[in-house]
């Protein structure tokens, strides 16, 4: 099972990202899929959720109407669209499913 989040890097307070994650090693489009991230000196938080057909959301109250995860089960990937990124988004993303969290991606929100 392997999970390999890619996308990160700098951006500016307002700006947006996009995050992807490649899953492989396990059949990704029957396991629902998340996305969680860890600030510096934090613990782990949820993100969002998405369930395996894609049919259903759910994100954390802080990320709500800012973040959009999604899914595209023919190519095995799961996407993060973040918009309006504050500082208080800088953090380790990483993706889970199947009880599995993946290499993360940083995300740096700073002028």
């Amino acid at each position: 099972v392997q999970l390999q989040a890619s996308g990160g890097g700098l951006v500016q307070p307002g700006g947006s990202l996009r995050l992807s994650c490649e899953a492989s090693g396990f059949a990704f489009s029957t396991y629902a899929a998340s996305w969680v991230r860890q600030a510096p000196g934090k613990a782990l938080e949820a993100v969002a959720a998405i369930t395996s057909g894609g049919e259903k959301t759910n994100y954390a109250d802080a990320v709500k109407g800012r973040f959009t995860i999604s899914r595209d089960n023919a190519k095995n990937i799961l996407y993060l669209d973040m918009s309006s990124l504050k500082p208080e988004d800088t953090a380790v993303y990483y993706c889970a499913a199947r009880n599995t969290r993946g290499q993360g991606t940083l995300v740096t929100v700073s002028s």
